[in-house]
């Protein structure tokens, strides 16, 4: 009955429908129960029936969320027009039967999980319309017979894994107006043959591996509307008429590739134009002030590229751009731009969202009417030279999500009107000269989610209204002013991961709530007067980083340490602690645990180098009152006359040794601090007779060898002393009493020592390191002065020196001012300054440094004595000639010569300084214009891509040298400002990378 009812014409497509249904996945097919028998074919959900002969012209399985595989049974609907399969889980290929629909005009496969290559047998439907296959897992290269199909309107194949290059039958569609590849793994350039695709109005090319100039025949697509080509390799400049032959563009999007030379002048000619995109490129030249024609722009990303030259007039395109009234992104961060910010900014599109233009060189003030931009979400203006006040008319703007400002020099206080942007989710404020108290309004601010203040000049306490803020994940406190005590209910911020509060004056003790804070991964509490114990932090199972160090922290360390899977490095050291250091879990690692500077501390594992702890006496059973007292005077007894001895003994052993060694003024440094015991012989046997050949270095005082210690089977240096040297000794006692206590990992690591007698019956000295395999700066600065064995293969970039330089001001940032007590180094130059493996920098030598007990500017004034010149000519301090007492401001000076150095190649005794020449005048007189032709010519040559702002990176550098140098110590940098500056001059040019070994 049913055969007779519905005739035999649609007997085909429910057999095939219901092949279809059987190859869908199980736990699926009840959306297709109406797929049976009991209902007419075409009722069954999702089909549709021509009028005429009630065959299958469409299915429409959008969104059903089908899974399985695709059943080849579908090629016998041979009277279907459109299939949709969108959003669904079908796996498996593409049937290549699906080539026997030649009616069919639309076929939609998007977002499945479809496998293998476009079938080629699907070009023989010369009826198609539109391909949509984007985001499967389709592979190998688009099919040459795509060219068969003449009637192709839409191709979409992004979102793909297609290689290879696009078939030059390409340029057979022409009635082609919409082409997506993107997001594939193509390369090469686009065939020729697309020139004639005149119909074409849209174009998506993202994220291939497309390269070489811009695809010219994209020139001749004059209808083009839609362009992406983001996320590929094309170079070069693009074509002054840019705009003349492209006249019809609403979306372009070129960001991501390599285009160099300015923006074409004729593209703000396009009148059409919404979106624009060159993003992340080369570009150079002014930003067009012309783009303020273009009334339709809502978004404009320019930035990452070289744009502007850091001068008056690089921002008047945003003048122009007031006229822009649909606006709503702006994008011209990590550029040259500079000149005082305009106040028109707040005269922009009311319709603006995203306004950004960070790391620039931007000075002014930011203007009283930035209230106006009402509709802004996120406004970054950070890594610039904004000075003045923030505004209090920034409370206006009540939609604003992230607001950011860092490393500028805006100063006075926090606004408290910035607690009226209740939306607020992040605030950077981190490096400026805020000044003044944390405004409590901050607690209105309930989505906070980072919270960025450090260092700038607040004071004050910390206000308890900001553990209301519950949703913080990043709270940035770190190197200001801020006392009294860590807030007792900062266990609220359950959601902390990262606390910032070092290098402030906070005291008291550590709240137990801190314990509460259960997903912190980080937290800096170093360089504060924190005391008491170390509260319960068990529940902390995730943190990863913790430093508690240079407090006044007391009780033992807490075991529950040793048990943190996830901790990567704890900082104990400089406070009171006491007690037996865990040796196990993490306390088994040197590398991960440091707790040098308590004095009380005992135990821990043999490379912490602590005392050991001594056993306690098991207590005496008290047996008769009067035996005891007995016992108790004998003993004492005993004991007195034993130490009576003792100490005769040694004074007779310390005068006779005074007599033969002369050396009554020199003491001996506290070697118990070194547990590794090396004898004379050892070395002599480790350095092969302390030969010629294992010498790696000499100095004032002494050799220095390669040596192989038996012991350990590690090379290390060993530096023997030359005793005949006056001042030899004192530079050994200077040397141990630096190094024993500090640890920093850009220090050269002192191993042990050796204080013995060699075999003729001399006094013998000796300091053995870590070696360093790469040497000193000194011989990657000046091959030509080393032995031809010896010489570096090659010679250092920009970006590795600038990292030396880096390393070299963080280490003098802990020895001036995180260390226990100050110390000054007195002899910083390259050949002090060693290398490892990945050419980080590592600090030696010190003999001549010096324990600044009680330095600061003031007594440094005063303390003028006949001590003489302390370092080497040319690197010391000018004051010292003058007998000046060593000073942190010497170091900095030093410094400052080294980065002077290591930039240009010549030594400060070069042939060229004499008189009122010198190397700071020098570098000082080329400034900016002229600093290529001071600077080293092989930095010119290599690691410099095309566009990169050598010059200007070289101004920034040197002006940080020459600032150090200068010859009054109270104009000098301080060397955490060096550090900072030379760190945000690597992030704004190298994006923070660092060099590894080559």
């Amino acid at each position: 009955m049913l055969l007779k009812s519905y005739g035999f014409s649609d007997g085909t497509d429910r057999k095939a429908l219901l092949e279809f249904k059987s190859q869908v996945s199980e736990d699926k097919k009840v959306v297709l129960s109406s797929w049976n028998h009991s209902y007419p074919l075409c009722n069954w959900n999702g089909v549709t029936c021509g009028r005429k002969h009630k065959r299958v012209t469409r299915l429409d399985l959008k969104d059903f969320q089908l899974g399985g595989v695709i059943s080849p049974s579908i090629g016998n609907l041979s009277f279907l027009i459109s299939v949709n399969l969108y959003d669904n889980s079908f796996g498996g290929t593409i049937p290549q039967e699906m080539g026997n629909l030649f009616r069919l005009r639309h076929l939609d496969m998007r977002l499945n999980f479809l496998q293998g290559r476009i079938p080629a047998s699907l070009f023989n439907c010369s009826s198609l319309l539109e391909i949509s296959l984007n985001k499967n897992h389709l592979r190998e290269g688009v099919p040459s017979e795509l060219g068969s199909l003449k009637k192709l309107v839409v191709l979409s194949l992004g979102d793909n894994n297609l290689g290879g290059n696009l078939p030059a039958s390409l340029g057979n569609l022409t009635s082609l107006r919409y082409l997506d590849v993107a997001s594939n793994n193509m390369e090469g350039g686009l065939p020729d043959g697309m020139a004639t695709l005149t119909q074409l109005v849209g174009l998506q090319l993202i994220m291939n591996n497309l390269s070489g100039a811009f695809p010219s025949v994209i020139y001749n697509l004059s209808s083009l509307e839609y362009l992406y080509m983001s996320l590929n390799q094309f170079s070069g400049s693009l074509r002054p008429d840019f705009g003349t032959l492209l006249p019809n563009l609403r979306h372009l999007n070129m960001g991501d590739n390599y285009f160099t030379g300015a923006i074409p002048t004729t593209l703000p000619n396009v009148s059409t134009l919404e979106k624009l995109g060159i993003n992340n490129n080369n570009m150079t030249g002014n930003i067009p002030v012309s783009f303020g024609k273009l009334r339709n722009l809502q978004w404009l990303y320019l930035h990452g590229n070289s744009l502007g030259s850091y001068s008056v007039g690089d921002l008047e395109f945003l003048d122009a751009l007031t006229n822009c009234t649909q606006m709503d992104s702006l994008y011209v961060a990590d550029n040259r731009l500079g000149g005082d910010l305009p106040n028109s900014i707040a005269n922009l599109s009311k319709s603006l969202i995203n306004l950004s233009l960070q790391n620039n060189l931007i000075s002014g003030s930011i203007p009283q009417d930035i209230g106006n931009l009402i509709s802004i979400q996120k406004l970054g203006l950070g890594d610039n030279m904004l000075t003045g006040p923030l505004p209090a008319s920034i409370g206006k703007l009540s939609g604003l999500r992230v607001l950011s400002l860092s490393a500028n020099r805006v100063s006075g206080e926090i606004p408290s009107s910035i607690g009226n942007i209740t939306r607020l989710e992040s605030l950077s404020l981190f490096n400026n000269s805020f000044e003044g108290t944390i405004p409590p309004a901050l607690s209105n601010c309930m989505y906070l989610l980072h919270l960025s203040i450090g260092y700038n000049k607040l004071n004050g306490t910390i206000p308890p209204e900001v553990t209301q803020l519950s949703p913080l994940v990043t709270l940035s406190m770190e190197g200001n002013f801020l006392s009294g005590s860590l807030p007792k209910d900062v266990g609220r911020l359950e959601n902390l991961i990262k606390l910032s509060l070092e290098h402030n004056d906070l005291s008291g003790k550590l709240p137990p709530g801190l314990g509460n804070c259960l997903s912190m991964e980080e937290m800096y509490l170093q360089g504060n007067s924190f005391d008491g114990d170390i509260p319960d932090l068990k529940g902390l199972v995730g943190v990863r980083r913790v430093d508690m160090s240079n407090n006044k922290l007391s009780g033992s360390i807490p075991g529950y340490f040793a048990n943190f899977s996830k901790l990567e490095y704890l900082n104990l050291s400089i406070n009171n602690l006491e007690g037996r250091v865990p040796t196990d879990g993490k306390f088994k690692n040197a590398t991960i645990v440091s707790v040098f500077g308590n004095k009380n501390l005992c135990g821990g594992i043999k490379e912490v180098k602590l005392k050991p702890c001594l056993a306690q006496a098991p207590k005496m059973r008290r047996k008769h009152p009067f035996l005891s007292r007995k016992v108790v005077i004998g003993v004492s007894t005993c004991l007195a006359l034993l130490l009576l001895l003792f100490i005769a003994s040694v004074s007779l052993i310390w005068l006779r040794k005074r007599k033969k060694t002369q050396q009554a003024n020199n003491s001996t440094p506290m070697f118990d601090v070194f547990h590794e015991k090396v004898s004379y012989g050892d070395l002599q046997n480790a350095t092969d007779g302390f030969s010629s050949k294992n010498v790696i270095g000499s100095g004032s005082f002494g050799t220095v060898f390669k040596a192989l210690l038996p012991t350990e089977e590690k090379v290390v240096a060993v530096k023997v002393l030359n005793l005949q040297r006056h001042g030899a000794m004192k530079s050994f006692v200077a040397e141990c009493e630096s190094l024993k206590d500090i640890r920093h990992r850009n220090l050269v690591k002192l191993l042990t020592a050796c204080s013995s007698i060699d075999f003729q019956g001399n006094e013998f000295r000796a300091l053995i390191y870590e070696f360093m395999p790469n040497g000193s700066l000194d011989m990657w600065l000046h091959p030509e002065e080393v032995e031809e064995t010896r010489r570096p293969s090659r010679t250092l970039t920009l970006l590795e020196r600038l990292n030396i330089a880096i390393d070299v001001a963080t280490v003098l940032d802990y020895l001036h001012v995180q260390c226990h007590e100050p110390i000054a180094h007195c002899d910083l130059k390259p050949s002090n300054v060693l290398l490892d493996d990945d050419l980080t920098a590592h600090v030696s030598d010190f003999g001549l440094a010096k324990l600044l007990l009680k330095f600061d500017r003031e007594s440094f004034l005063n303390q003028l004595s006949s001590a003489g010149v302390r370092g080497t000519i040319g690197y010391a301090a000018p004051e010292y000639g003058m007998g000046g007492q060593p000073s942190i401001e010497g170091d900095v000076y030093s410094f400052g010569v080294l980065i002077l150095e290591m930039f240009t190649r010549k030594r400060p005794t070069n042939e060229l300084f004499g008189g009122n020449c010198t190397l700071h005048s020098y570098s000082k007189a080329a400034l900016p214009d002229q600093v290529l032709d001071i600077a080293d010519k092989s930095i010119l040559q290599i690691g410099v891509r095309v566009g990169f702002p050598i010059s200007e990176c070289l101004n920034l550098i040197l002006d940080v040298g020459l600032r150090c140098c200068e010859e009054s110590p109270m104009k000098r940098l301080a060397t955490s400002e060096a550090t900072k500056e030379l760190i945000s001059i690597r992030e704004r040019f190298f994006k923070g990378r660092r060099t590894t070994k080559s």
